[in-house]
């Protein structure tokens, strides 16, 4: 119950840390499915906290592999997919003006920028649409 007092947890997160504590992998699985009959553990719930918590910062596609390495099915990643993807651009140019604020100069500028918001998880088209053409290089 301490765990589930802080903050959401996915089922398979849940197990994971209550697994050494556990008598048997059974009795494990009971009583997480006891927790998640009482609503006390919901994955739903979790994904919507852990969308709340990391939407300002972070793509869809980094959002969608966070929520699948916490054990949150494909249905319900689907079902939150297109609520997101909405305000994916707004939210990209958001990140990219807080990092760097103006165009690239360069081609390398360009190609950090573009780093950075392929680690954030937005997807190449919309950082391509976001960057702009690929400033030419220096005269030498």
């Amino acid at each position: 119950m301490g765990y589930l007092s802080r903050r959401e947890h996915s089922r398979v997160e849940l197990e994971r840390k209550l697994a050494p504590h556990a008598g048997s992998t059974a009795e494990l699985h009971q009583l997480l499915d006891e927790l998640a009959e009482q609503g006390w553990q919901c994955d739903q719930r979790f994904a919507h906290s852990l969308l709340n918590r990391r939407l300002a910062r972070y793509g869809w596609q980094r959002l969608a592999h966070e929520l699948r390495q916490h054990g949150i099915t494909d249905t319900i990643i689907a079902s939150l997919r297109d609520g997101v993807q909405t305000t994916e651009a707004e939210r990209a140019q958001a990140v990219w003006e807080k990092r760097f604020g103006q165009p690239a100069d360069s081609p390398k500028e360009y190609a950090r920028q573009y780093r950075f918001m392929m680690s954030r998880g937005f997807a190449p088209e919309l950082i391509r649409r976001l960057l702009g053409d690929l400033p030419p290089p220096a005269a030498p």
